[in-house]
């Protein structure tokens, strides 16, 4: 079994210190991640973990999957809102909490997503046949 990479945040005693980050009243651990919220481009994830911003975990220190907890889905004002917990496999302390976001406006659909594991993205994409935005102007 390969033992978690040692990295900045490890003291001699093999135990890590960590930083816990509260979004929403939910805390978060700084300590399990390589990076804090990497940006991801337009790489939007609705469901999974980014499993290459894991270290370990920060309390059992063992690098295995997650879980994925307190899933839920709401609408708001046309929106729909995604939100989970990742837990460590193992002991179940909270690494990161999920929010991904989906939502039309005028010919776009946009999603979004905020992660501390996963990072934060942003993509839009036309709706119409044939984007807009990739049009050339004819003269």
């Amino acid at each position: 079994m390969r033992q978690p990479s040692l990295c900045s945040r490890e003291v001699s005693s093999s135990r890590k210190r960590w930083r816990t980050v509260f979004v929403n009243g939910v805390g978060m651990c700084g300590g399990c991640v390589e990076k804090e919220y990497p940006n991801r481009g337009n790489i939007c994830l609705e469901n999974g973990s980014f499993l290459l911003n894991f270290t370990g975990c920060a309390v059992c220190s063992k690098r295995d999957f997650m879980l994925i907890t307190n899933k839920s889905l709401k609408e708001e004002d046309g929106e729909e809102i995604v939100t989970y917990d990742h837990l460590c496999k193992n002991c179940h302390h909270v690494i990161a909490r999920h929010e991904y976001t989906f939502s039309i406006m005028d010919e776009f659909q946009e999603y979004t997503m905020l992660c501390l594991l996963c990072g934060k993205a942003e993509d839009t994409i036309s709706i119409l046949p044939d984007d807009p935005r990739q049009m050339t102007l004819l003269f």
